[in-house]
Order: structure tokens, then C-alpha cells, then sequence
């Protein structure tokens, strides 16, 4: 079964923890295709047009300093989107608790049912967190990127 997944709804929506910055933000989502031709393996980045469960995609976090100085002690946080498991990102934090707390996976539990602690899932991962180095100077830009998996 093919799920058509408008672009709007796969779009993340990244946030500056802290308000007060110029911190321009911009997301774009990717589908991340591998194909084996002639023996030699291609992995690309397209557009999601229509996307399957199962999918795995790549999602990139534009930012920019928009102020007329520079900026430091940014932080970046992204909600994961209900219908997209985190799979990973790199020099990210993550939240399992609806960004009430922030870790690593391997540190993170989630309180089961019966109330007992179990490791976290990347299924589990509601919130991701970048805290970015340094200083930002005034027009200077970067990009993040985390990796999902279409539920």
C-alpha cells in the first residue's frame, strides 16, 4: 500500500529554543533511495513525492544568523513528526518524554504499561535538540540533519 504524504505534513518544524535570537530557520525533507546496478550500489536523495511505510528519509535543517551580530549559545529543537520513527542524528540530543528531558538514546527509558523502565526505541524519540558551538556571526549559516524512518 502506497501513502501519498503531502510535503507539508513530512516538513519539520524546527524552533530556536530561544526566541530572542535571529535565527532564521528552514527545513526540506528527502526520500533516501538505494539502488544495486552493473554491481555497484547508488544511493540518492529525491523529492517525497509518495512515500511507503518503511521508507527511510533524510531530513535537512537549514539556519542562518539573520541579526547584524553574532549569536552564541543557540539551540535548535525539532519534533518528530507522529508518522516518522528517528533513526539518527548526528551531534544531536534526543527526547523520549516530549522534550521534558534530553540524552542520548542509549541513556533514554520509557516507563512501560506496568510502570517498569525499558530502554528506548528510536520509535520512541519525540523531540530532537542540536545546541550549536561557539559563535555565530551575523550571515553566517549551517545545516542539520537527522535520518527517519516513514511508520
Amino acid at each position: 500500500m502506497r501513502a501519498l504524504l503531502p510535503i507539508l505534513a513530512l516538513a519539520v518544524a524546527p524552533g530556536a529554543a530561544q526566541a530572542a535570537t535571529p535565527l532564521a530557520l528552514q527545513s526540506d525533507v528527502f526520500v533516501e533511495r538505494t539502488e544495486v546496478a552493473d554491481g555497484r550500489t547508488r544511493t540518492t536523495l529525491t523529492a517525497p513525492d509518495t512515500v511507503t511505510p518503511g521508507d527511510r528519509l533524510v531530513f535537512v535543517l537549514h539556519y542562518r544568523n539573520t541579526g547584524s551580530s553574532a549569536a552564541s549559545g543557540l539551540v535548535v529543537t525539532n519534533p518528530m513528526h507522529p508518522s516518522v520513527a528517528y533513526q539518527d542524528a548526528d551531534g544531536a540530543q534526543v527526547s523520549v518524554d516530549g522534550g521534558k528531558s534530553w540524552g542520548t538514546l542509549a541513556a533514554a527509558r520509557v516507563r512501560t504499561a506496568r510502570g517498569d523502565l525499558r530502554p528506548a526505541r528510536p520509535d520512541d524519540v519525540t523531540h530532537i535538540r542540536w545546541k550549536l558551538a561557539g559563535t555565530l556571526p551575523a550571515g553566517a549559516s549551517g545545516n542539520l540533519r537527522f535520518r527517519g524512518t516513514v511508520r
